[in-house]
């Protein structure tokens, strides 16, 4: 008995985060697919179906313009499809996962797959990777092959999403005041055409936070009833800086407080009235640099092409505030490129100006994310949907890890790049020793 009650409390937390982030995609319109296997048995309701349970899976439909769990049980002779209100589905599932019901249960969004497997012993663990939409490929085409008459077919409800508008969800909804104040929608809440860009990137840029979100220790139980402090360096006319305030505060019901700071009085007095039309709660815009900006509070730093340096002092300050996510779109690189020696292999190559540029840029970047890792971040650098006005498109996204872990052997591996390249200067590097937040 006591054993068990240990295997009971070393399952919680695992349990209380796989239901947190199943409840956050399902939220947030990221839920594709939740495929559960290797059922163990002992459930009254499933068994009473039937012996053999091969697999379930679970889709968001709606139903009667409501969201729904769609459910559907495979077994070797049959399907059946079962459809359960939001709440009442995650209720289910989580008494499945706590009485241990199955194996392994797979969470699949557009950025990530989850998976909770429990061991031999019954112990829980929850891993999350990229995404893998083998799975979900088989499903679809398992659904989309069920001959006319038997149970997947008939009672296959309309999917929220499907192959052919997957294009039209989003993570916001067009009809939301601040984007017709901001001119990307018209007085019915349609998107301009000359706007559909902005549109487009305003939600990529959703999704990443939302996946980035998931994974901090924000979006942990118990953190995720805590507020959550938001300031967007050069956040300019705010459609990124009023886009996360509503998805954070109206789509995910978070206690949110936004903050944009921009340089340009014009932009800032645009936005201050903007907010105070529609007397927006949470969100405030001020005018400030990220050199000489001291939020009270700092949980999320956001600076999006912010030139050459400030991007280094806008990563300093998320790093000093303990900034649970860092989200930076680099602009400019010019601190490194007169610094280069171009070692002898490479001289061929780097004696063309572009190239050179290239590799301060690649140089640059690839510093701050290993900065970054020394500092006790999980970091991505990726290609981002470029903004208005910019061919610029690579983010640096930080997530603070849970729990600290060495920086030896990254410090090391800075140490080593410079010394090839015979950087002697790097902003970044230069702020954190100044502050003692890097180790010698």
């Amino acid at each position: 008995m006591a054993a068990d009650r240990d295997v009971t409390e070393f399952n919680a937390p695992h349990l209380a985060r796989f239901a947190d982030l199943l409840r956050q995609a399902e939220a947030s319109g990221r839920l594709q697919q939740l495929v559960l296997v290797a059922y163990q048995g002992g459930v009254p309701d499933i068994d009473e179906l039937g012996a053999n349970l091969q697999r379930v899976m679970v889709r968001p439909v709606v139903l009667r313009d409501q969201p729904h769990l769609s459910f559907l049980l495979r077994f070797p002779t049959k399907d059946i499809t079962k459809n359960l209100s939001v709440p009442d589905a995650l209720a289910l599932l989580a008494a499945w996962f706590a009485h241990g019901a199955f194996r392994n249960a797979h969470l699949h969004t557009p950025t990530e797959e989850v998976q909770l497997a429990f061991s031999k012993k019954g112990k829980a663990s929850v891993r999350v990777g990229k995404p893998s939409n083998a799975e979900a490929t088989r499903s679809a085409r398992a659904l989309e092959s069920a001959a006319p008459g038997t149970p997947a077919a008939v009672a296959a409800p309309t999917p929220l999403t499907s192959g052919h508008n997957r294009d039209k969800h989003r993570f916001l909804d067009p009809s939301r005041p601040f984007l017709h104040e901001l001119g990307v929608t018209d007085a019915r809440g349609q998107v301009l055409p000359t706007m559909s860009r902005k549109w487009k990137q305003i939600n990529k840029f959703i999704e990443v936070f939302a996946a980035a979100l998931a994974r901090s220790p924000l979006g942990q139980s118990p953190r995720d009833q805590e507020p959550i402090h938001v300031v967007d360096f050069g956040s300019g006319k705010g459609y990124l800086t009023f886009a996360i305030h509503d998805w954070l505060r109206h789509t995910m019901q978070r206690d949110a407080h936004v903050t944009g700071v921009e340089l340009r009085d014009e932009l800032v007095q645009l936005c201050q009235r903007v907010i105070g039309k529609l007397k927006l709660e949470g969100m405030d815009y001020e005018q400030g640099d990220v050199r000489d900006y001291h939020p009270a509070a700092l949980n999320v730093m956001i600076a999006l092409h912010a030139c050459d340096v400030a991007t280094d002092y806008a990563i300093h300050l998320g790093i000093r505030a303990r900034a649970d996510i860092i989200m930076c779109s680099p602009c400019c690189h010019k601190q490194i490129r007169p610094q280069l020696l171009s070692p002898s292999p490479l001289r061929p190559i780097l004696q063309h100006g572009i190239h050179l540029g290239q590799e301060a840029e690649m140089l640059t970047d690839g510093l701050r994310a290993l900065l970054l890792e020394a500092a006790g971040y999980d970091t991505q650098v990726f290609e981002f949907i470029s903004l208005e006005h910019t061919n610029k498109n690579k983010m640096i996204l930080a997530v603070k890890r849970a729990k600290a872990t060495s920086s030896e052997e990254v410090v090391r591996q800075i140490r080593d790049i410079k010394a090839f390249y015979g950087i002697q200067e790097q902003c970044l590097e230069q702020l954190l020793r100044a502050d003692g937040l890097l180790p010698a």
